[in-house]
């Protein structure tokens, strides 16, 4: 099921909430923590992290971090222009770009980055720890990595035809 956005909307996609509780002398006090994906489906993908009492305003501090978070990927067609590695701490995250039809074969994390960056066809593999926060960073560090063909002939100041 490929997530289609609609021009000028942003996806968003709550990725963890997490639970806290402060012991205090009545009792415990809980505070949430919100881990929310946004892109545009276009190429576009930015992630944030919010923290309140009530899960609505934890998540709507997020929604505000990731948008202010967003930053540009290299796309090719609906897969990546080729394969790359991303880490953050002790996450790390392999993409290889695949054929159409594909899907996205990724856990819920990387699922969620490459949904609302708007690849719909890739292969994913993660290694390492599972905490959702730093596989998103990861994912989106081996995002920003990415070069097209043109980029790259743009670089080293060649050109083939």
């Amino acid at each position: 099921m490929a997530t289609e956005a609609i021009p000028g909307e942003l996806i968003e996609k709550v990725v963890k909430i997490r639970r806290c509780a402060a012991v205090v002398k009545g009792g415990r006090r809980f505070s949430f923590a919100a881990l929310v994906v946004m892109g545009d489906g276009h190429g576009k993908v930015g992630w944030g992290y919010g923290k309140a009492n009530e899960v609505p305003p934890s998540v709507e501090k997020a929604v505000k971090d990731a948008t202010r978070s967003m930053v540009s990927i290299s796309m090719d067609g609906t897969t990546i222009p080729h394969a790359v590695d991303g880490h953050y701490g002790a996450a790390r995250v392999t993409l290889v770009p695949a054929g159409p039809g594909t899907g996205v074969i990724a856990g819920a994390a990387v699922r969620a980055v490459c949904e609302a960056a708007g690849i719909s066809d890739i292969l994913t593999k993660s290694f390492g720890t599972n905490n959702p926060l730093n596989l998103v960073k990861a994912t989106i560090g081996a995002l920003q990595e990415l070069r097209s063909r043109s980029d790259v002939q743009r670089l080293r100041g060649v050109s083939l035809s």
